[in-house]
């Protein structure tokens, strides 16, 4: 992966200057250690969706590109709670994602190693069972109703804009749920685009190869 318009220790520092400005507290210089010691982490998992993703410059990574920016802060909180432990940078990390981006999104939820965000303000997602290529517009939400029963996503789920998916939900591949329309305690059968009509959901066959249009597959 080519990373454009930073070295590595500028990214680094780059990161460090804005929790700094955001949280001008007295521990600029171990926030700087701590995104120093888990930025490789960060980058490397940036990789595969940076590889795929077909709306974004192939192979190449800039943090002045804002919906891949988002999803490395992401990566990047989620890998300093995974390998130091460190709640307060993870936790100032997931704010000036918040502040940046509109993208909620908690350190400690994981999301699968290929997901794509096309436009980021307003996604706010709970702890679920997530996979790979996995789309999200703005304004898309998962959440649950009860603490232990969570949204299951299988591969190739999209969430156009304003489309939420809550509680007990079994999410099947290649499931498209079409912009505005709420998935609640219900599962898909996969292959689908999923609709609302008359409070019932309606399963359509595709017109094309949906995924084919994010992914490079």
């Amino acid at each position: 992966m080519e990373i454009l318009h930073a070295t590595r220790g500028e990214l680094a520092d780059y990161v460090t200057r804005q929790l700094a400005h955001f949280f001008p507290d007295a521990h600029t210089n171990q926030n700087g250690a701590v995104v120093a010691k888990s930025l490789a982490t960060a980058l490397q998992r940036m990789e595969k969706p940076v590889a795929v993703a077909k709306l974004w410059p192939l192979g190449k990574f800039s943090h002045l590109h804002s919906n891949q920016y988002a999803v490395f802060l992401y990566f990047l909180a989620n890998s300093i709670w995974r390998e130091q432990q460190n709640e307060v940078v993870a936790s100032k990390l997931f704010s000036l994602n918040k502040s940046l981006h509109g993208l909620e999104i908690f350190y400690a939820i994981e999301l699968p190693d290929i997901f794509y965000i096309p436009h980021s303000p307003g996604i706010v997602l709970s702890r679920a069972h997530y996979a790979d290529y996995f789309v999200l517009y703005q304004n898309t939400t998962v959440g649950r109703v009860q603490p232990d029963l969570l949204p299951r996503f299988e591969p190739g789920v999209v969430l156009y804009p304003n489309s939420v998916v809550i509680g007990n939900c079994h999410i099947r591949a290649n499931s498209f749920i079409a912009q505005g329309q709420a998935v609640i305690d219900a599962d898909t059968p996969g292959d689908c685009v999923v609709f609302n009509h008359n409070g019932k959901l309606i399963f359509k066959p595709p017109s094309f190869d949906i995924l084919s249009y994010f992914f490079k597959i």
